[in-house]
């Protein structure tokens, strides 16, 4: 009888693996409480220390193997983790816990673990929430050491699926790259890093599959449906040749994409897509111009703010901008102002108050209101950047129209001062709203007369809509992108812009997702967003649609009363 086990599908390509089973223990790792003699305190600290540098030697050498084609983005996961075992909070903070409660190093780092996961959990935004699992990823490495444990991989591993609680990005990287056919955890949500990088490196993989590593064996025959989210174990012979047959179609369909390189996203009817990727950092330009994208749709501006104690400077700025418009070699680059939450403090800025609810507490536009000085330190930075290419300027997060006015006259006082002091830039710059909320969203008309663009930002507008964290693997199969309420609300934006002649593209992770492309067409999107592995299926989809007809399909479908669950009718309008 076939055992089916249920999770989040995620992958960007080939979405379905057969393999056998392949246990790994990669589950948290604790510690009980100890203490030390007085005399080996000392010695107790060096011991601590010792750790902490050969976990750095094992991610550099893990490094050192992925091969030197590998896309910038991916490497920085690892580069991520090394950061981390330089930060004081976790390279020093458990040997000041050692010399004052004379602990033993693995319970001062089981509690300087616990300390740090309170506070990510009490972080509003649900990217950086969730970024608690690089944190449980590092003490862990630290932790096997310490206790002697050792993290060695099977001998055997390509052609396998492999099966843990959870899984570290080098665990991810290593594994990929020795060629494993996919990847299954009891743990873990579409924005977790087994997520990401499943989708960023193109293989099948099922994230918070409960239970499945204490229901599947090694050495057993299972299908990985990506698509489905679903684990089947114990499968009739049927059900194998059914998903052999779709594994052959996906991998036909995955080598046709290479050809669509430098295609243009055009519909079978003559209609032109401008298909764009989101970017986090400089070096991620090259992955998008490799995978033929339009533009930048939207480039995330956090990174400049992570992992140091001083606020990044106007040059600072301007110079990570400036690579990644002339990278872009003419292309449009559309640039996000800073969306950090008042749960990631930089030194010298002011400590929030306590949030009862931090996901409804001073974030991204809300934030640089506050604090005008940081707001006018980026400003300045895009305003330069703009003289090197076309440039457009976002900003998030908007729920009032006092905001927008407040950010509109902050941007024209920082545009006339370069101006007085003659700096060059495009002194037509268009400043466009990202629409994320409800509220943005019922009020897009006053949007659309006030900003010269709209974008919207799926992620958190069905999340606020909804009110389901989709970080949390708990409520997550509640986060619906078809929901009613939130196609409405789609639609309504794009209605406003029609109305007030003003583009209107989508950066969510719903424009990335080819079982949406149909329908968001038909909507009267023009202008899509997305990873940029993501970009030649989407592009290959585009071609076989024709437009005319979709629009009338999907109008048609939206006025049914009765049609709710929409999942099957919108599957069907790729056909």
């Amino acid at each position: 009888m076939t055992i089916a086990i249920q999770g989040i599908g995620v992958s960007s390509g080939i979405r379905t693996a057969i393999g056998k089973v392949l246990m790994l223990s990669r589950g948290s790792i604790q510690a009980e409480p100890g203490m030390v003699p007085a005399s080996e305190v000392e010695a107790e600290v060096q011991r601590f220390f010792d750790a902490v540098q050969t976990a750095a030697k094992q991610l550099t050498e893990i490094r050192k193997e992925i091969p030197a084609d590998t896309p910038p983005d991916i490497l920085e996961f690892i580069d991520t983790h090394l950061l981390m075992l330089q930060d004081k909070a976790i390279a020093e903070a458990p040997a000041q816990t050692i010399r004052d409660e004379g602990c033993s190093a693995e319970w001062a780092l089981q509690l300087r673990r616990d300390q740090l996961l309170r506070v990510f959990e009490d972080m509003e935004d649900a990217y950086l929430r969730t970024r608690k699992d690089d944190l449980d990823h590092v003490v862990n490495r630290i932790m096997a050491i310490l206790q002697g444990e050792g993290r060695k991989e099977p001998v055997e591993i390509a052609g396998h699926i492999m099966v843990s609680e959870d899984l570290t990005p080098a665990d991810i990287i290593t594994l990929h790259h020795k060629g494993a056919s996919g990847f299954i955890t009891d743990f873990g949500s579409p924005m977790s890093h087994t997520a990401i990088l499943a989708a960023s490196l193109g293989i099948p993989a099922v994230v918070g599959a409960h239970g499945a590593s204490s229901h599947l064996h090694s050495g057993e025959l299972v299908i990985l449906d990506a698509a489905n989210g679903t684990v089947l174990a114990d499968c009739a012979s049927e059900s194998i040749r059914f998903f052999e047959q779709r594994l052959h179609r996906e991998r036909e369909r995955r080598n046709a994409l290479q050809t669509l390189r430098d295609t243009p996203a055009v519909t079978r009817d003559g209609e032109r897509i401008e298909l764009q990727a989101n970017i986090e950092l400089p070096e991620d330009v090259e992955e998008v111009r490799n995978q033929g994208g339009d533009g930048i749709g939207l480039y995330r501006t956090e990174f400049l703010y992570m992992n140091r104690d001083q606020l990044p400077t106007e040059d600072e700025h301007y110079l990570a901008y400036r690579q990644v418009i002339e990278g872009m070699d003419g292309r449009p680059v559309t640039i996000r102002t800073l969306d950090l939450g008042a749960d990631k403090q930089c030194e010298h800025q002011p400590e929030p108050a306590a949030c009862i609810n931090p996901a409804l507490g001073l974030r991204a536009i809300r934030l640089c209101l506050k604090e005008t000085d940081i707001f006018r330190v980026q400003i300045r930075a895009i305003l330069r950047a703009s003289a090197h290419g076309s440039v457009r300027l976002m900003i998030p997060m908007l729920t009032n129209l006092w905001e927008a006015r407040q950010a509109r006259e902050i941007i024209d006082m920082e545009m006339h001062s370069l101006g007085e002091q003659r700096i060059a830039m495009d002194e037509t710059l268009p400043i466009g709203a990202m629409i994320e909320t409800p509220a943005a969203a019922l009020t897009a008309d006053a949007f659309a007369q006030m900003f010269d663009f709209l974008s919207i930002g799926t992620n958190d507008l069905i999340q606020y809509t909804l009110a389901v964290d989709r970080a949390d693997d708990s409520v997550n199969h509640l986060y619906d992108p078809l929901h009613p309420a939130v196609l409405k609300l789609i639609r309504y934006i794009l209605e406003a812009g029609r109305r007030c002649r003003k583009p209107v593209a989508m950066c969510g992770e719903m424009a990335g997702d080819p079982r949406y492309t149909p329908l968001l067409l038909g909507l009267g999107l023009r202008t899509l967003s997305m990873h940029p592995a993501s970009l030649p299926e989407v592009k290959q989809l585009i071609r076989k649609l024709d437009l005319e007809q979709l629009t009338e399909r999907v109008d048609k479908l939206l006025r049914d009363p009765s049609a709710y669950d929409l999942a099957g009718p919108v599957e069907a309008l790729a056909d």
